[in-house]
């Protein structure tokens, strides 16, 4: 029965001594087609200071960044923790207790017998599980990897919050361009409807044509409430990104120039997958670091169906006087080893390991998805980034035909060759033209932002976290 046993111990050992590969899968990935762009500091190359000035305070007080950060912090706690496993423990000990006693086996004590006595001792202890099968220096590089997917998750909404914060200033700039716009035209209506006013005064128009004004002046009215709304709510989106103060976001303030939504310059970047895709996307990596610890911790579940070696040792005093504590006759010293061999819990270790196993299959899993949504990402981004340049000229050219139509139209109404209908059509069409002109600038910057973040932009792939 005892062979019986042994046996199943060491078959047990040594299927617990397989280590498992730590490497992710190996994935099928379209082949690189561009250059690797310089992508730390994409912002920049708009040429907006404002733009530059909002992304640098969102990455230095953004709260989702500040989270992150600690985050690591808790990481690099637990790491220095794993760390200090491979040490022996030691501690020091002393003490101090004072005692009477007046009878020795019910018989009272000679006289002269001190019937209190003292006792002092200090103590140097030390123990130390032998790290024979790497559990604990597994457990160490596990905590490590760890630590570094927590970094890399922070790069990541580093990334996120450098875009979102781009994304948010061209939509505030749209709106505020909508809304500019809005009230130009509304002092065009109104223009209108005085017009329209004097002309049926003097009996040249009908109740139609002068009501028809008035209800296009509402309307422009009501398209500029929709404006000032979206105008606010996008200053407060602003204003919680940077990680603005409540009473700051409740009423949040941006000089800008609307203006820049024409002017910025657009970058161009690189058409096509870098080669270093999965590195450059800090997401890519964090979830392979994670996969790598998921998969050290099975290694370190497996570990436990081995016997536990300890060494233990001490070294101490004891004395009835103070003085004479650290005196040679009163040092003592013990020395020791034990050996723990789990039998009974062997089940529960199996459920461990069944467990680490399952953990390590969902990330795998997690890593799969996170490459193929950063490739669709990319993806998106690239025929977005060409094809919202094409709807932008497009705009712009329907903008200008329309500006014609209207001159005209206006032209053919004053000399009574055409109903007040076809000014207002020709107006309403203009009006739409000149929106969707705002929102095609607009959509091309943010088709260079989401570019520029699925691509891996904001962090310095080459150098940040490597090496820690």
């Amino acid at each position: 029965m005892f062979k019986y046993c042994v046996a199943v111990i060491l078959a047990i050992g040594l299927s617990a001594c397989t280590t498992t590969p730590t490497a992710p899968p190996v994935l099928d990935l379209p082949p690189a087609s561009a250059n690797e762009p310089s992508l730390e500091k994409w912002w920049t190359a708009f040429g907006d200071a404002t733009l530059n000035a909002l992304v640098e305070e969102a990455l230095a007080h953004n709260l989702d960044l500040a989270a992150a950060m600690a985050r690591v912090d808790q990481a690099r706690a637990q790491y220095k923790a794993a760390e200090f496993t491979q040490l022996p423990d030691v501690n020091i000990g002393a003490g101090a207790s004072r005692s009477r006693q007046t009878l020795v086996g019910g018989i009272p004590l000679p006289f002269g017998t001190p019937v209190i006595s003292n006792n002092f001792n200090a103590s140097l202890n030390a123990s130390y599980e032998l790290d024979l099968w790497g559990k604990y220096r597994i457990a160490t590089d596990a905590a490590r990897n760890n630590l570094m997917a927590s970094e890399y998750a922070r790069e990541t909404i580093r990334t996120v919050v450098a875009a979102e914060t781009a994304r948010a200033y061209f939509r505030l700039l749209a709106s505020d361009a909508q809304l500019s716009q809005f009230n130009d035209t509304l002092k065009s209506r109104i223009e209108t409807v005085d017009l329209q006013k004097d002309r049926y005064q003097a009996g040249v128009i009908g109740d139609f044509d002068l009501v028809t004004a008035e209800a296009e002046r509402a309307a422009v009215s009501s398209d500029i409430a929709v404006a000032v709304r979206l105008v606010a709510e996008n200053e407060a989106a602003l204003a919680a990104l940077l990680g603005r103060t409540p009473r700051e976001v409740f009423a949040p303030q941006f000089a800008r120039d609307v203006k820049m939504i024409w002017l910025v310059s657009v970058p161009t970047l690189p058409e096509g997958l870098p080669s270093q895709m999965l590195e450059r996307r800090p997401d890519i990596r964090d979830a392979e670091k994670q996969l790598a610890a998921a998969n050290q911790r099975i290694d370190v579940a497996r570990a436990n169906y081995f016997p536990a070696i300890t060494l233990t040792g001490g070294f101490g005093s004891e004395s009835g006087l103070l003085k004479n504590l650290f005196s040679g006759p009163a040092m003592i010293w013990s020395i020791g080893a034990g050996l723990v061999q789990p039998l009974v819990g062997l089940t529960l270790i199996k459920a461990d390991v069944d467990l680490k196993t399952a953990q390590r299959d969902e990330s795998v899993v997690n890593y799969r998805q996170t490459v193929q949504s950063a490739f669709k990402d990319t993806h998106d981004a690239l025929v977005a980034n060409q094809t919202t340049r094409d709807a932008l000229a497009a705009q712009a050219e329907r903008r200008d035909k329309l500006q014609r139509a209207l001159d005209v139209a206006n032209l053919r109404y004053t000399s009574g060759y055409s109903p007040y209908l076809e000014v207002l059509d020709a107006q309403r069409q203009l009006l739409q033209a000149q929106t969707l002109q705002i929102i095609a600038a607009r959509d091309v910057r943010l088709a260079v932002v989401d570019l520029a973040k699925a691509l891996g932009g904001g962090w310095d792939y080459k150098t940040a976290v490597a090496g820690k």
